[in-house]
């Protein structure tokens, strides 16, 4: 005997009758698990870079003298420390590219367990660089991080999205950005001179990474693979089934289990899919374009722009240059708070109101800075104003597209999907800094504070592209957001040569028992 439901309406009706997920110990504790060994060690390697730079390039120049007997020249030196600086990325783009094979080949936990060892390796190359006498050591274990990060970075949103339970979903991904700015602020906090920032222990600073590596390495073995994952890509319902009960509480998840299996039906064994077909497939080319716009291209807010005059703001406002270090560790924690308030207000507000009204928001505040910046040799008062749009764009970005685009991006494709959607966004973040570092000086020495303008069009746009035809994602099933992209899709019509659109489907009367 069969009863036949729509994967829709009827997954969301049996979800909203069945009780409310509650937020256990071991979800929790294994988004602090996989928080630390994610986008922690993200944030952790763009703030620890700067400190130490002056004693690193003073390492190298000795080194090479001691070698050769000669110092190096001024351009060669600038040469080499680029270099440490670029190779970085271009390991992270190594590893985002590996994401999709590795993550479908090992499973997501099996996967960030094996990045660890990478991660391990290129902090014992960085630690062991000075007492060797080798900077060639520092470009390696700078790589060996890229690596480990572009592939950690990516798996730990894929992680957290697929064990999260429908009704949490928003705040558990958004972990993932709040774990990447405690890691900035750690990383600001260990750089100060009175603790690893200084030219003896800056070795100890870049191999920092060494401790949240082993402790993810440690415990996530404790913890299961995502009940998605095990149930869509694997078929084990056992082992769904238990991960279920270990990460959302001993309670009746046939609601969830329905919900998972309508996903199954619609995907009907399909293998993970390639990027060419994420990019190609019609089925799919709105969520295509919302990635590209709201998570691809995100440098294009201009957060890193601003980072890059703080300096002068702060200094132009009377904050002596050896206290300003102090001024930017408080910009993190800025941030931090406002990552921790868009997790409240996620699961309440939706996606698509926090994302279109901070992006309205950055673009006002970017035209008001692009205004006082130019202005601020001219009168006293305007460096305290910049400061105050310098806080109000971190407050933006924080509540907006810093943390919604990663949940966003785990919500608008399937399960066969969602890996080549984590490449291709990953490899376009990575190509985007390594692209923005080279242009970004001669922009600004061209432009000056007017290159705002070109950040503040990319966020006016978005503004206006979230509000029009972004659906709002907030409670929904992953078929049911699927259904109202199709409208976009296919201009309303019906359409089932893609298999995720199939919402009628027959489930056995077996599946309605408790478990």
């Amino acid at each position: 005997m069969t009863q036949t439901i729509a994967a829709g309406k009827g997954t969301t009706q049996s979800l909203e009758m069945s009780p409310k997920p509650q937020v256990t110990w071991n979800l929790v504790l294994l988004s602090i698990v996989l928080g630390i060994g994610g986008t922690f060690q993200y944030g952790l390697q763009v703030s620890t870079i700067s400190s130490p730079s002056e004693y690193i390039q003073k390492f190298i120049n000795q080194t090479w003298l001691d070698r050769n007997g000669f110092p190096l020249h001024d351009e060669t030196l600038s040469l080499l420390w680029s270099v440490i600086i670029s190779i970085y990325n271009l390991g992270g783009l190594l590893g985002a590219l590996s994401v999709g094979y590795l993550s479908g080949r090992f499973g997501r936990k099996k996967t960030l367990l094996y990045n660890n060892i990478t991660a391990l390796l290129g902090a014992t190359v960085l630690g062991f660089s000075k007492i060797l006498g080798s900077f060639e050591m520092v470009m390696l274990g700078r790589f060996l991080y890229g690596v480990s990060t572009g592939l950690g970075l990516n798996v730990h949103m894929i992680y957290t999205g697929e064990c999260a339970p429908q009704q949490l979903r928003g705040r558990i991904t958004i972990t993932s950005a709040l774990f990447a700015v405690i890691g900035k602020c750690t990383g600001l906090l260990l750089s100060l001179s009175e603790l690893l920032g200084s030219e003896d222990l800056w070795p100890l600073l870049m191999a920092s990474s060494v401790f949240p590596a082993l402790i993810q390495l440690v415990t996530l073995p404790f913890f299961p693979d995502p009940p998605r994952y095990l149930l869509i890509d694997k078929g084990d319902k056992e082992g769904c089934i238990q991960a279920m009960k270990k990460l959302w509480g001993d309670r009746d998840h046939k609601a969830e289990m329905d919900e998972m299996l309508a996903e199954k039906a619609a995907i009907n064994g399909e293998k993970a899919k390639s990027v060419v077909e994420l990019v190609c497939n019609r089925a799919v080319r709105w969520q295509f374009l919302t990635l590209l716009l709201v998570y691809g291209l995100m440098q294009l807010v201009g957060i890193n722009v601003v980072y890059f005059y703080t300096y002068d703001v702060f200094y132009n406002a009377g904050i002596p240059s050896a206290q300003i270090r102090y001024v930017s560790l408080g910009m993190g924690i800025t941030e931090l708070l406002t990552i921790g308030l868009c997790a409240y207000m996620i699961d309440h507000v939706g996606r698509k109101a926090l994302l279109w009204k901070s992006y309205s928001i950055l673009s006002l505040t970017l035209g008001t800075l692009t205004v006082t910046l130019s202005l601020q040799k001219n009168y006293s008062w305007m460096p305290y104003f910049s400061t105050i749009l310098i806080f109000i764009l971190l407050l933006s970005y924080g509540i907006g597209p810093a943390s919604v685009s990663c949940t966003l991006t785990t919500e608008i494709f399937n399960q066969s999907y969602r890996p080549a959607a984590f490449v291709f966004c990953g490899v376009l973040n990575w190509l985007g800094l390594i692209v923005l570092g080279f242009v970004f000086p001669f922009i600004v020495q061209g432009l000056g504070s007017f290159c705002f303008i070109f950040f503040l069009a990319y966020c006016l746009v978005m503004a206006i592209f979230v509000f029009l035809f972004v659906p709002e994602t907030k409670g929904k099933s992953i078929l049911e957001i699927m259904e109202q992209f199709q409208h976009l899709n296919f201009g309303g019509k019906k359409k089932k040569t893609d298999k995720q659109t199939d919402i009628n489907l027959i489930f056995s009367t077996r599946f309605s028992t408790r478990f």
